[in-house]
Order: structure tokens, then C-alpha cells, then sequence
């Protein structure tokens, strides 16, 4: 598999950071009136995880367990002008296990941002890259890079598509190292503006492997519920998620002598509550169904979790 292409997403992100960062100072410097606003986000909390597990190598432990979770997000939005912005973000996560602590995680990600108002739709592209550790080993690098485009169908009703490009590469397990391309599309309806909308999305994935037996293609379709209520004088948001996803593998798979296939089904309810105006409390509750021919990629797992998040 060629490495010419995680080059050229880090290289485009590279780009997009020192534009936006040239044009904050460029401005700064001619004394004009800022357009730049900055952010950051602090969080902390805890879960607990019926099944211990690390998705990206089909490992999963069959045990449960409680991590600890501290993350931290900073961020800054600049407008070059009344139809075009680009914003860049850096955010690193830390979750520490009770007794696992060989998959202790944590996860640094760069991005930026640029979207451009074209009347009656928007264009935007954004770049990542991540890089996450376990138990302080290097383990995961991902690279990706998606063009999108996006607009408002009526007054209730908005669309997007987007394509996306994506390299992964796991340490000491190149077997593993894949290129991806994925095609989205999402459908949004608002029912009450922001305070109550749906959200239907479909994806195709099409996974490129080093090892032809991990090489697979994936339809999956999603459906969100997001509603805003009024509670003791604070607006709650509540959301519910539903995902399916199908996978079929191309070769088989040498321990079961077949091709692979899954069936992931994945619930989420979200709930975040307002203290104050900079502080949030969040719940969340997962419930994963994870069904294959591969007996070890075969499991259910549920997450309770908490979180205080302070942004300022």
C-alpha cells in the first residue's frame, strides 16, 4: 500500500493550519478590528464499560471495568470574510482504567477547518490527523481529508454530502494498515428549529487493507433525535441515536476459512444539562451489538458514563 497518500493529508493540514494562523497574525498586525475568536473546553468525568475492548484490532475482553476520563479541547475560528471562515483545533483525551490499565488511552487530534457561503448552499473541507497511545506505547495514527457540500432543501429540510478519504496505520501491525474511501449523505428535518430535528444518514465505506482478508465494504444508516427542553430554567438537550452497519469481507478469513462478515447495531442516548453558563453536565448510555463469523469480533457491549465540561 503506497504512503504517498497520508503525506499529502498531512501536508494539506499543515497548509490549512499556517493560512490560518498567518492571516490571525497578518490581521493582528495591520491593528484592524478582530475577527478572530478563540475557545477552549475542559472536561472530566468517568464510565463504566461492560466489555473492555479495542475495536481497531477485534480484541475485546469480555470483562468490564471503570475509567476515569479527562480531555481537553482548544480551538480558534478566524473570518476572512462574510461567506468564508476557517477554524483550527487541538484536543487531547486521556481515558485511565481500573484494571486495564494495558489499554489506557490517549488520543491527540489536529484539525482545521475551512467553509465558504456559496448563496444557497456551502462548501467546506476539513483535515485531521490523529494519534493515539495505549499504555503509553505508540499504537494508532489516522490521517483524513473530506470535501463536503451542504444546503438547506426548504425551509425545514437540509442536506449534505460529503466524500472522504482516510489512512490508518497501527503500530506493530501492519497487516492492518488500510486506506479508505467513503461516500455520505444526510438528510436533517427540522421539526422546531434546534430545539427539535431529525437527522437520517447513509455511508458507504470502502476499506483497502495490507492483509486482503481484512479488506471489506460497509453500508450503514443512521437515525438521530435531537430536542431541546426547558427544565428549572435550563435548556436540556436529549439525543437518541440509532446505527446499522453491515460489513462484508472480500477474502476469506484464514481462521474461519470463509469471508467475514458483521452486523453492528449501535444505540446512544445523550443527555446534557447547563449548570451555569460556561459549565455543562453530560450522561450518556451505549448499548453495541456486535455480530460475526468471527467468533473473537463477536460481542455486546454497554458504557455508562458522566462528564463535567467547562468551556470558556
Amino acid at each position: 500500500m503506497s504512503t504517498t497518500a497520508p503525506r499529502q493529508v498531512r501536508t494539506l493540514l499543515a497548509i490549512l493550519c499556517l493560512f490560518l494562523i498567518e492571516s490571525v497574525v497578518a490581521q493582528e498586525a495591520d491593528n484592524t478590528v478582530s475577527k478572530t475568536r478563540w475557545r477552549a473546553e475542559v472536561g472530566v468525568g468517568g464510565e463504566y464499560d461492560t466489555n473492555v475492548s479495542v475495536d481497531e484490532v477485534d480484541l475485546s475482553s469480555g470483562q468490564s471495568d471503570y475509567a476515569a476520563i479527562i480531555d481537553l479541547e482548544l480551538g480558534v475560528k478566524h473570518t476572512f470574510s462574510e461567506r468564508t471562515e476557517a477554524s483550527l483545533n487541538y484536543d487531547v483525551s486521556q481515558s485511565s482504567y481500573q484494571e486495564f490499565s494495558a489499554v489506557d488511552r490517549m488520543t491527540q487530534i489536529l484539525g482545521a477547518d475551512i467553509n465558504t457561503d456559496l448563496g444557497s448552499s456551502n462548501a467546506a473541507l476539513s483535515a485531521y490527523y490523529i494519534d493515539s497511545r495505549l499504555d503509553g506505547d505508540p499504537f494508532l495514527k489516522y490521517t483524513r481529508i473530506s470535501p463536503s457540500l451542504s444546503g438547506f432543501l426548504s425551509r425545514r429540510w437540509f442536506a449534505r454530502g460529503a466524500y472522504v478519504y482516510s489512512e490508518r496505520e497501527i503500530d506493530n501491525r501492519s497487516l492492518r494498515d488500510a486506506q479508505t474511501h467513503t461516500g455520505e449523505a444526510d438528510l436533517y428535518f427540522f421539526h422546531r428549529g434546534l430545539r427539535s430535528y431529525f437527522n437520517l444518514g447513509y455511508r458507504y465505506r470502502d476499506e483497502d487493507a495490507v492483509a486482503d482478508a481484512l479488506d471489506f465494504d460497509a453500508h450503514s444508516l443512521k437515525l438521530r433525535y435531537i430536542r431541546r427542553v426547558d427544565f428549572m430554567d435550563r435548556k436540556v438537550k436529549l439525543e437518541a441515536a440509532l446505527r446499522y452497519e453491515v460489513r462484508n469481507y472480500n477474502s476469506d478469513e484464514p481462521t474461519i476459512l470463509e469471508p467475514r462478515k458483521d452486523d453492528r447495531m449501535r444505540l446512544k442516548l445523550d443527555l446534557e444539562m447547563p449548570l451555569t453558563q460556561k459549565l455543562n453536565w453530560q450522561w450518556y448510555l451505549s448499548y453495541g451489538d456486535y455480530i460475526s463469523n468471527l467468533p473473537r469480533a463477536d460481542f455486546t457491549q454497554t458504557i455508562l458514563g458522566t462528564r463535567l465540561q467547562y468551556s470558556w
